[in-house]
């Protein structure tokens, strides 16, 4: 059968990027969109759209009844799932089917036989795929230590914990099958050794239904957080040929074991001594096939639509690979506070273009990011005939680009792929755990000239735009020419300070004030151009309101303009509880109420935005003055949530810690 029109089930830049290979394909494109959405950059790249009522994935993406009658309404043919929401779930799949559509995914069989990990671990044995072995949680010793509890269903570090104390292990078993239930409706929890240092590493399969199964070689996704990946790249650097082989015939054995067909990836944990372990069947796309895709020279999309319209593979073995792709996922979250999901208006979004970079996006400047959904901006990747070159080149490009709006995961990423560790191929799942604390640390560039540039493109603009002639007024300050006035910024998001003296003498053009070694050659309220030691130097500003966000050659820098003096209404009591991100609440401590009696560190509140879940915890031991939330309540960052009064002999804790949702 030939697929005229497509619908995908799904949203943001896996939506946008199936539609761009549909439009190749002369293909129409269907999008569905939630109310948050309506207004998304899937919903207006496709050709027709259906909404789903409601802003929640409960209420919208995650109704595979409101999908399919979406799709029928649209007159499409086929339905394609992308990757998570309803991506492997097989009951979908089935009423895809049912209702006379074409489901673009393996068969509904496969996706049941992997969709739980203890049944695909047993199925996997009998392929002679190598495993870990399973440890019993009810016989477990301190030798089978360390443990990792895993949920049989779902994924995205949900349901998953470390053991490393026997002590513990009763507790994490409790708190691993609730979450599991909470996130999968199955709380079934499994445990088995917990591998130290040991990399993660895919193989990419095609299969179509003329038993023709390709392994489309390796990636190595190693460096995650909360278990969820960060950079990847392919080929997985390092690895024998031995193993490499290996890894191909295993996946290529699992695929077969379940009959499988169309796109699906196989995990491996390998150990530091280098030895395979299955871990599990992704029957879906996956968020890092472009790399996949850049060193190999195929569209995997247009190949999982041609096995669904019951084609062949183009070749009995897969093309040869080309060079090397690196993947980094750009995140509009806060590494630096525990990885802290932001939101609002995403200003700009401009990412170099050039021989071998690629943005996969679904989102562009003047977007606004909410609160509902996973936090990725966009995936920006590389692709060169070398590993070195291809991680240069991707560094270099996040570095030049241009990103206003939310806090982004931007300079992390730059510092990952400049690691020595990462440069020289020295990779595990404990990259972050190691080196978080170094690559957020406050270093390098040079704020203090970033904000002088800033004063001074702002003085221009002040003077341009004014309403009178000199003197003129910069921001609430007479601006006497020729004599020394100050501007204040505080750098996002570290907070550090700068205060900054210039003067507009008569000529017009801003200058700093007692500041030998620098020159102004050029300043417009949008590029400052300063000669700084005899090198010249440019930098580009955009501003929104109080906010100025500074670009020049290696570094970007976000300021809040600062009164002269502190507002006395913007601070809040002692023992304050802010909400620090928008979200909802969506439960409280039990028997919470206004004059109990509370312990530090103490879980208080739980409020939920985009995919993760931070605990409120009290700051120190004492007693609730005042609680102003209730489970169901949307608030913004800043809003106050309750107030503790400090029992002064009790020990501080923090304020929230976060978990991820899914």
């Amino acid at each position: 059968m030939t697929i005229a029109t497509l619908l995908v089930a799904n949203r943001g830049e896996i939506a946008c990027r199936i539609f761009r290979t549909c439009r190749d394909l002369g293909i129409t494109t269907v999008a569905v969109y939630s109310d948050a959405d309506a207004d998304a950059l899937h919903v207006r790249e496709a050709d027709l759209a259906v909404r789903l009522p409601g802003s929640a994935p409960a209420d919208t993406y995650l109704r595979g009844d409101l999908v399919v009658a979406a799709a029928l309404a649209a007159g499409a043919d086929a339905v394609h799932p992308g990757y998570g929401f309803l991506s492997e779930n097989a009951a979908f799949a089935a009423a895809v089917q049912d209702a006379g559509l074409t489901w673009v995914g393996p068969p509904v069989k496969a996706i049941e036989l992997m969709a739980s990990k203890t049944r695909a671990k047993e199925l996997m044995a009998g392929a002679g795929v190598p495993l870990l072995a399973p440890v019993d949680p009810a016989t477990a010793g301190a030798d089978d230590l360390p443990l990792l509890l895993k949920a049989a269903s779902g994924g995205g570090g949900r349901g998953m914990r470390i053991v490393r104390e026997l002590s513990d292990l009763p507790s994490e078993l409790l708190a691993a099958a609730a979450e599991a239930a909470s996130a999968f409706g199955d709380g079934e929890v499994f445990a088995e050794p917990y591998v130290e240092r040991g990399r993660h590493v895919e193989v990419q399969v095609m299969a179509d239904a003329y038993d023709t199964v390709w392994a489309l070689g390796t990636r190595d996704c190693s460096l995650q957080r909360r278990h969820q990946k960060v950079i990847e790249e392919a080929p997985a650097p390092g690895l024998e040929e031995g193993l490499r082989t290996r890894l191909h015939d295993a996946a290529v054995a699992a695929a077969r074991a379940v009959g499988y067909r169309g796109a699906g990836t196989v995990e491996f944990l390998v150990s530091a001594e280098g030895r395979p372990y299955f871990l599990e069947m992704n029957t879906r796309l996956q968020v890092e096939h472009p790399v996949t895709e850049a060193v190999f020279g195929v569209d995997l999309v247009a190949l999982q639509l041609r096995v669904a319209e019951g084609e062949p593979l183009p070749a009995p073995v897969p093309p040869s690979a080309s060079g090397h792709a690196v993947e980094a996922r750009l995140y509009a979250e806060d590494p630096a506070r525990d990885w802290q999901p932001q939101t609002g208006a995403l200003l700009t979004l401009e990412v170099p273009d050039g021989p071998g970079l690629r943005l996969d996006t679904g989102y562009v400047g003047g977007d606004t990011i909410g609160v509902h959904y996973d936090p990725m901006l966009a995936k920006v990747i590389a692709h060169a005939p070398t590993r070195t070159e291809a991680v240069r080149l991707l560094a270099g490009a996040l570095e030049r680009a241009r990103i206003h709006g939310p806090v982004t995961n931007r300079a992390l990423l730059v510092r990952s792929l400049r690691h020595p560790d990462f440069v020289a191929a020295r990779l595990d799942t404990g990259f972050y755990d190691r080196h978080l604390a170094g690559l957020t640390a406050p270093g390098g560039g040079d704020p203090a000239t970033a904000a002088l540039a800033a004063t001074l493109a702002e003085a221009v603009r002040a003077t341009t735009y004014g309403t009178g002639p000199a003197p003129t007024r910069l921001g609430a300050w007479r601006n006497v020419p020729s004599q020394p006035q100050l501007k204040r910024y505080r750098s996002e998001p570290d907070g550090t300070e700068h205060e900054i003296a210039y003067r507009t003498p008569r000529t017009g053009t801003p200058e700093p004030y007692d500041a030998p070694g620098v020159r102004v050659l050029a300043a417009t309220p949008d590029r400052v151009t300063l000669e700084l030691d005899g090198v010249t130097r440019h930098f580009s500003l955009k501003r929104d309101r109080d906010r100025v966000y500074v670009d020049t050659a290696g570094a970007s820098y976000t300021f809040t303009a600062l009164p002269r003096f502190t507002d006395p209404a913007t601070q809040t009591d002692p023992g304050s509880l802010l909400a620090p991100m928008p979200g909802t609440v969506v439960r409280l401590a039990e028997g919470l109420a206004a004059g109990a009696a509370v312990e530090a560190g103490q879980p208080l509140i739980w409020l939920e935005a985009m995919k993760m879940e931070h605990r409120i915890l009290a700051p120190a031991s004492g007693t609730l003055t005042a609680l102003h939330a209730a489970p169901g309540d949307q608030v913004e960052v800043g809003a106050l949530l309750a107030v503790v009064q400090e029992d002064l002999d009790a020990t501080p804790a923090p304020a929230s810690v976060p978990e991820e949702t899914a």
